[in-house]
């Protein structure tokens, strides 16, 4: 019998030590000065001058200032004086060692942080690589380690960031003084603008209208705040988080998740969204399932977006039906995002394909446990034992044993290759192969504190085959 336990608040985790503070410096109407005649000055000069900073190029020659050509820059064909300095809200340098040390003490003497172009470790600050679709802007730093890296990462979000979003940052920004008035309450105007950011992902490529600020506004109105997606948290691996899985979670002000949910998915939220682990793990510790139920239901009638996480996919096994009806009759609108399951997890991690042309035609998953915690009465162990079948076995660690006495009962070949793999895809993944007769015992060499899932079928021949051999 799984025991109860309470709901448990959890904080996130620390922020991890940072290199250097990432800031948006204002520069509007402000004095930057730029020293060196090259082609890195030339790229800070202009990106100061995109800032709306007042830029002050110290060339040092006639060749170097014809270089800052067209950038809306004061461009003078001579060294830097400490003069130069006053009143300067940033200075730049790209010059040799002994004379950017000078310049990085005239500048600090005159109160301006400086960046030495290529000496991080003489700078107070450096320039990293970003992406612009103003007003929104991304800055990447690799802490002057790695700039060509810097620039990689940035061609990655370039690719993944629609232009276009920048037309609905700017509708925000004329939306925003308004809406306090209009909407007092502040969990109103988190809805708003959490309904603002899915049309804005969905409608990226149009420019957002005055039908839009309606429609949005009308949706809260009408009392369309809170609601609640069930997520699928995959295996265990971040990376096989789906993208919009990552989205929900990132627009989540309450996750409700279970135990096997992996290392690092949590991440993936907002600090500030609250995080309340609820067990769900075979044979331990559990939130009752009504009490989880009734905690959606409730945090979604306060206003709040209520994301239930479940390791996996929600859908197999996660007790998903019990919580969308729960939602449906208190008239909570309610949200699926499919997940990879343990099932898919487990095979990939072992290269197996879980269905081949001639020797299994048929994939079935069952559950190792009922709610009682023991082995379920009403498992068609035929089934079970049908060669051309493949089955994947869900929760078995305890029950393993009696199922395999049961399934080689109803006819299933003892010899039949079987896996177990515990953790699948994360980096403590462990697994065992060999004869289904011979697993149980083999499933105990596995540390007991991992979530177990087992594969049963020809498919594993070589898998097992391989094991055997190293065996030898």
């Amino acid at each position: 019998m799984t025991r109860a336990r309470a709901p448990e608040e959890q904080r996130p985790a620390r922020i991890a030590p940072l290199p250097s503070l990432p800031v948006f410096l204002r520069l509007a109407g402000r004095r930057a000065v730029v020293a060196g005649g090259t082609q890195g000055a030339v790229w800070k000069a202009e990106l100061l001058a995109a800032a709306g900073a007042e830029v002050l190029v110290l060339a040092g020659h006639e060749a170097g200032a014809r270089l800052f050509d067209g950038i809306g820059a004061t461009v003078l064909a001579r060294g830097w004086r400490e003069p130069d300095l006053t009143g300067a809200a940033v200075a730049i340098a790209d010059l040799p060692d002994e004379e950017a040390r000078r310049f990085a003490a005239a500048a600090r003497a005159a109160g301006a942080p400086v960046n030495l172009i290529d000496q991080a470790g003489l700078s107070d600050f450096t320039v990293g690589t970003i992406v612009n679709r103003a007003p929104i802007v991304i800055g990447i730093s690799t802490d002057g380690a790695a700039p060509m890296l810097g620039q990689a990462i940035r061609s990655g979000i370039e690719s993944l960031l629609p232009r276009g979003l920048s037309r609905w940052a700017e509708a925000a920004r004329r939306w925003r003084p308004e809406l306090k008035a209009v909407l007092p309450e502040f969990a109103d105007r988190r809805a708003f603008w959490a309904r603002f950011v899915r049309r804005a992902w969905a409608d990226a490529d149009r420019a957002p209208t005055e039908a839009d600020r309606r429609a949005l506004l009308a949706g809260v109105e009408a009392g369309a705040r809170g609601r609640v997606v069930l997520v699928g948290a995959g295996p265990g691996d971040p990376d096989l988080l789906t993208l919009k899985a990552a989205r929900a979670l990132r627009e989540a002000t309450v996750i409700l998740y279970d135990d096997l949910v992996g290392p690092g998915i949590l991440d993936l939220a907002r600090r500030e969204a609250r995080r309340i682990a609820v067990g769900k793990r075979g044979h331990r510790l559990s939130c009752p399932q009504s009490e989880i139920s009734a905690r959606l239901v409730a945090f979604a009638r306060a206003g709040e977006h209520v994301v239930r996480l479940k390791g996996g996919d929600p859908m197999i096994f996660g007790r998903a039906a019990e919580e969308i009806d729960a939602c449906r009759a208190a008239g909570i609108a309610v949200e699926i995002v499919p997940g990879i399951s343990a099932a898919q997890g487990a095979a990939a991690a072992l290269g197996v394909s879980l269905t081949e042309r001639e020797t299994a035609r048929r994939v079935q998953f069952v559950t190792g446990h009922g709610a009682d915690g023991r082995l379920p009465g009403d498992v068609d162990w035929r089934a079970i034992a049908d060669p051309g079948a493949t089955t994947v076995v869900y929760m078995p660690r305890r029950t393993l044993a009696a199922f395999v006495e049961r399934a080689i009962a109803a006819g299933l070949d003892p010899a039949t290759p079987a896996a177990a793999v515990a953790a699948a895809t994360r980096p403590d993944q462990a697994e065992v192969c060999g004869p289904i007769a011979g697993l149980p015992g083999l499933l105990r060499t596995l540390d007991p504190a991992l979530p177990v899932t087992v594969m049963i079928g020809h498919v594993l021949r070589d898998v097992a085959a391989a094991e055997a051999r190293k065996a030898a």
